[in-house]
């Protein structure tokens, strides 16, 4: 079921105010070191712990304005949730920093079933953003698919290899360039199988 129609700046602030805020946080908080119940927490551990409550009450509030959420939106909540809420009471990092690893392996993993079965279940959440032919989806999803696996290969050699700093910087701009570039790129397949929309006869 479609979702109400909200106004799009509002929708863009409730959808990456969350993540800017978080990079923000981090910039200032990076060095400090914070003493709570006598357990010393990293400024990383305790943006994050106000990343959680943050990103779940602007997921609340687009269910709330649009009456849906899409199925990445509840995922990235879920996995938030949970990564995020094991970082912190486990007072370790890693657990955050494998939250897009987790969640690009499930999307190409659905995305994966799907195409074993002949379907592309990419065209049964866009198929009323981008009208294709059956065989345009197929492509669009065997590309994206391999692109998310891609994504989750990427995240674990960044944060494994480099940096809390230099992860931050690839999780706050590189994954959404990387993501907003894939869609550019698929501008021929998109022209070559577009499904024109029949008009009606004239009155």
């Amino acid at each position: 079921m479609a979702g109400k129609k909200i106004n799009p700046t509002l929708k863009m602030v409730l959808e990456l105010g969350p993540v800017v805020l978080f990079f923000i946080g981090y910039l200032k908080l990076k060095d400090e070191v914070f003493l709570i119940g006598g357990s010393e927490y990293k400024g990383f551990i305790v943006i994050t712990a106000a990343f959680i409550p943050l990103i779940a009450a602007s997921t609340l509030a687009l269910w709330k304005l649009t009456g849906h959420l899409s199925r990445m939106q509840f995922a990235t909540l879920v996995l938030v949730v949970l990564f995020g809420g094991m970082s912190v009471w486990f007072n370790d990092d890693r657990f955050i920093k494998m939250k897009p690893t987790i969640l690009y392996l499930l999307f190409g993993g659905l995305l994966g079933i799907g195409l074993l079965r002949g379907q592309s279940w990419l065209k049964v959440v866009m198929e009323e953003l981008m009208p294709l032919q059956q065989e345009g989806w197929m492509v669009l999803t065997r590309r994206l698919c391999g692109f998310f696996f891609g994504l989750a290969v990427a995240n674990e050699l960044i944060w494994r290899s480099q940096s809390t700093e230099t992860w931050v910087y690839f999780k706050t701009f590189g994954l959404p360039v990387a993501m907003f570039a894939f869609f550019m790129f698929q501008g021929q397949l998109l022209q070559k199988y577009s499904v024109e929309e029949e008009t009606g006869p004239a009155e």
